[in-house]
């Protein structure tokens, strides 16, 4: 298994994951809400593991520039699908990694990853290079599963079975503890941690990190 399959796995479904329906809607309104709040006007922003493009659409006009990337070529072409006709501010989509980003894309006063960090394959190592690309006291904005917390059954025989089938992806288990002393290894303080969860056991913290 490589980055190669995880991107074929996701071109695959693209079509179905781009007709899925939010499962917690409130709690995604506040997500944006709490990101557009630390976003200013004349920030450059990188998304990463944008998807097809929803909340790059929606967070886009509020800033500078917004790069939204993702490992899928499929899901950056149905991102370019939903881009709005006209003169209307909007972000510029590419088929990318963190690691594949060339330096002078940065350097970017924000970087946001939402449900991404589960699906790299080195968490440190990603963690690292989001650090590289931040300026100067920039944002690392995430809201990820941390699958170390669900329940022992899920992690442990219902995603296996799944990605053994083709069904699932690869992810990464770990807990939300383990993501914060990561994120502290790598260079980053931890200014807030926050559940936006209206709904059932969520255990996607979102994290607001600062370069160190």
């Amino acid at each position: 298994m490589s980055t190669a399959s995880d991107a074929r796995f996701w071109d695959r479904v693209s079509r179905k994951y781009a007709k899925s329906a939010i499962a917690d809607q409130a709690g995604y309104e506040r997500t944006l809400h709490q990101t557009r709040a630390l976003l200013g006007a004349g920030d450059r922003v990188l998304e990463l593991g944008c998807g097809t493009g929803t909340t790059a659409l929606r967070l886009a006009g509020d800033v500078q520039s917004y790069l939204a990337t993702d490992i899928s070529a499929e899901m950056i072409a149905i991102a370019e699908e939903k881009r709005p006709a006209g003169p209307v501010p909007s972000p510029v989509f590419r088929t990318a990694t963190a690691e594949a980003l060339a330096p002078d894309d940065g350097p970017f006063d924000a970087v946001l990853g939402f449900n991404y960090l589960h699906l790299v394959r080195d968490l440190s190592g990603t963690l690292r290079r989001i650090h590289a690309l931040l300026a100067a006291k920039g944002l690392f904005i995430s809201k990820t599963p941390c699958l170390g917390d669900m329940n022992p059954l899920i992690r442990l025989a219902l995603l296996p079975a799944m990605r053994a089938i083709g069904k699932a992806p690869y992810v990464n288990v770990f807990r939300a503890a383990e993501l914060s002393q990561l994120m502290c290894a790598a260079g980053f303080e931890i200014r807030a941690t926050e559940s936006h969860a209206t709904k059932g056991n969520d255990t996607r913290p979102y994290i607001v990190a600062r370069k160190r």
